[in-house]
């Protein structure tokens, strides 16, 4: 993605398939309509965030929740 948001004020959402577990993803809802989905490791929220375009997060979604194989 060329242009990086500005996450430093981001609200971060925790999966809601985390069950209190510690392997936890968050990802912040606010760029979804700017084309942009950050995403991060909850137990590093001040490690690095992967930046996905909007349409090839929502195709990740939906693979994983049609229980696709994952490579």
């Amino acid at each position: 993605m060329a242009n990086t948001p500005d996450l430093s004020s981001t609200k971060w959402v925790k999966s809601s398939y985390s069950n209190g577990g510690g392997n936890c993803l968050e990802w912040a809802p606010e760029f979804a309509a700017t084309g942009a989905v950050p995403v991060r490791d909850s137990k590093n929220p001040d490690g690095p965030a992967l930046v996905f375009a909007t349409p090839a997060w929502k195709a990740f979604v939906t693979a994983v929740a049609k229980g696709a194989p994952l490579a």
